[in-house]
């Protein structure tokens, strides 16, 4: 389970080293997003370094833009990407904005917040009528690398200081969201897709889990470098054998997605 105690330090340069592929699975959610929309208020939690928000205001000029996320590095460098973007450093649990809002966009956010069924009727209080909630999350937990994180992070002479950090929970069932998502909104639609990240550079896997879900890990660590090391070198060896680099100097990494976008009655 997530553990809210302590928060992770986010890195906006690693995060950014797989950014294409990244990119795909927000902007195939913002494709979604129903073209009679003509938002006002529009905000992005989770907003990372801010490149959807500033998309949503160059798609809608006329709207008030928003970006929401927990790391203040993340919001820094948003800031400097646009500066007519309202960016607010806060957490997603709890946030409550000024006015009802036609647009929540939750892009790789809500995998780290527990209680879904509280958390997502929330949400769709927060949307105007006929706004519009639209949201992606990686399927992490059931995949090989998380599996592997959780198996090294628990056995090494790390493990106890590792015993609290965060590893991402199972995400309920489609079914379940649209039982969640109807108590509030029509024309909910409920998608997965696996994508096949094409990676290049050495131990591609250990990279792209140093830009997210070993966050939490690399923050626990971070008072003692030699441990976090040694976590760091087990873990890419486990990595490295259950991804190998191909022949072409590829590694590909199977990434599940899910998306819910729903409209508030």
């Amino acid at each position: 389970m997530i553990d809210r105690a302590t928060s992770p330090q986010w890195d906006p340069a690693q995060y950014a080293r797989f950014e294409a592929q990244r990119d795909r699975a927000a902007l195939d959610l913002i494709r979604q997003i129903p073209e009679d929309l003509t938002p006002r208020e529009i905000w992005d939690l989770g907003c990372g370094a801010g490149q959807h928000a500033a998309l949503l205001r160059m798609r809608h000029p006329a709207a008030a833009v928003h970006g929401l996320d927990s790391s203040p590095e993340m919001i820094g460098k948003a800031r400097a990407l646009d500066a007519a973007i309202d960016w607010r450093v806060g957490d997603i649990d709890g946030w409550t904005p000024d006015r009802p809002v036609d647009l929540i966009l939750a892009n790789a956010s809500l995998q780290w917040l527990e209680c879904h069924d509280r958390l997502l009727p929330a949400l769709v209080r927060n949307l105007s009528s006929g706004g519009v909630l639209a949201v992606q999350m990686p399927m992490a937990y059931e995949t090989r690398h998380h599996g592997l994180l959780r198996q090294v992070a628990g056995e090494g002479p790390w493990a106890q200081v590792l015993a609290g950090a965060s590893h991402l929970p199972p995400l309920p069932t489609p079914e379940t969201y649209y039982d969640i998502l109807s108590t509030g909104c029509d024309a909910i639609d409920i998608w997965s897709t696996t994508y096949l990240h094409v990676l290049t550079g050495e131990n591609a896997v250990l990279e792209w889990m140093r830009g997210t879900a070993l966050r939490p890990h690399l923050t626990a660590l971070a008072g003692d470098p030699d441990l976090s090391r040694a976590f760091q070198d087990a873990l890419g060896d486990a990595l490295a054998r259950a991804f190998p680099m191909r022949a072409d100097g590829t590694t590909l990494l199977p990434s599940p997605r899910v998306f819910l976008t729903g409209r508030r009655r």
